[in-house]
């Protein structure tokens, strides 16, 4: 353990030194705040339900309930997040476009905490739901941090042994959260913090997150429904669609926009807004790598003729007569063989 903490020391050290403004300002604020907390109580900087709302209004609980901690395990968790951020999505985005991405899904899981928590209190009539629960911690933040990731790396394999992809670490993480609040080891803000990411998270980067070729991200990797097991995905992409054509109604959202690029004369392109063309290079590789591996297989699978029936099979058509149709092809015509082959030229994939 004491080889191995100058090392990891070392390791953060880089990592950080290598880290934009955005980054390095957040680690130090979780970690200001975390020490503040042994010399004050830093309650006020947590969303309590009964004092964000009207009459106490404490609106700046807003911006700093996701950089409180209380527990040295929740700093450690709230840096690897930030800075898992910074390596892997400030790359894409930029520094700016991550600062907005935290304070999107923070101010989010703020507003939907305090609602569910309110909500809860009128039907309960328990004060307990408005002065004594206290929404803080980067959990919220972390569901984001993986619904990006999905978007971006979905494809990516976390674990081996079982196979386990960057698509389905949001909803795992969920569930293990649920099967502790329900054994009790879990306080229901933590799971609500989290959920609450997952979602304003997912809603920002599919409907209003500005891209290069526009807002959002239609791509149907990338839908609502993909989160969740592939037996349940019908019926969660049919509420899904109800619910999206209501707040198109509305005109909360904006209705899904195909271009169709018919300028080929073999091939119709078909682009949805805030597609990446790097990502659809990516998924495309990765096709075309699984396509020729299946291919290769097969072939090794299947018996080659050996070059003794190949010679024969050849001195065979050799030695037989012209067919009739070439036999009777006038002379100073010539004849072009039909081709069995029917080449297709499909769309690149979004």
């Amino acid at each position: 353990m004491q080889r191995a903490l100058p090392g990891a020391r070392q390791h953060l050290g880089a990592i950080l030194a290598s880290a934009s403004v955005v980054v390095k300002a957040l680690c130090a604020v979780v970690l200001f705040l975390y020490l503040l907390s042994f010399a004050v109580d830093t309650g006020c900087l947590a969303v309590t339900p009964g004092y964000l709302f009207p009459p106490n209004f404490w609106i700046w609980t807003l911006a700093t309930h996701g950089l409180m901690e209380q527990h040295v395990w929740d700093v450690a968790i709230s840096l690897a997040t930030v800075v898992v951020a910074g390596r892997l999505l400030e790359p894409l985005w930029g520094a700016l476009e991550l600062l907005i991405f935290f304070s999107v899904v923070n101010v989010s899981v703020g507003l939907l905490g305090a609602l569910a928590y309110l909500l809860t209190y009128m039907a309960s009539f328990n004060l307990v739901y408005l002065f004594t629960i206290r929404i803080h911690g980067a959990l919220g933040f972390l569901g984001g941090v993986l619904v990006a990731l999905k978007q971006t790396m979905g494809d990516c394999v976390v674990l081996r042994v079982p196979q386990v992809r960057v698509s389905v670490v949001p909803m795992l993480l969920l569930a293990l959260l649920l099967l502790l609040r329900l054994a009790t080891l879990l306080q229901s803000p933590a799971l609500a913090s989290y959920g609450f990411g997952l979602l304003s998270s997912w809603v920002y980067l599919r409907f209003y997150q500005r891209h290069s070729r526009g807002r959002g991200d239609m791509a149907d990797h990338f839908a609502f429904a993909t989160f969740f097991p592939e037996i349940l995905q019908p019926v969660v992409g049919l509420l899904a669609n109800l619910v999206h054509g209501l707040l198109v109604k509305v005109k909360i959202c904006q209705k899904t926009v195909k271009r169709y690029d018919v300028g080929a004369p073999s091939s119709i392109t078909i682009s949805l807004p805030g597609t990446d063309p790097q990502d659809a290079e990516r998924r495309r590789q990765l096709a075309l790598k699984a396509l020729n591996e299946r291919l290769k297989r097969v072939e090794d699978q299947s018996a080659w003729p050996s070059m003794d029936d190949d010679e024969e099979e050849a001195g065979a058509k050799t030695d037989s007569p012209l067919p009739l149709e070439e036999a009777s092809t006038p002379p100073g015509k010539v004849t072009v063989p039909e081709s069995s082959l029917i080449t297709l030229e499909t769309a690149p994939l979004l």
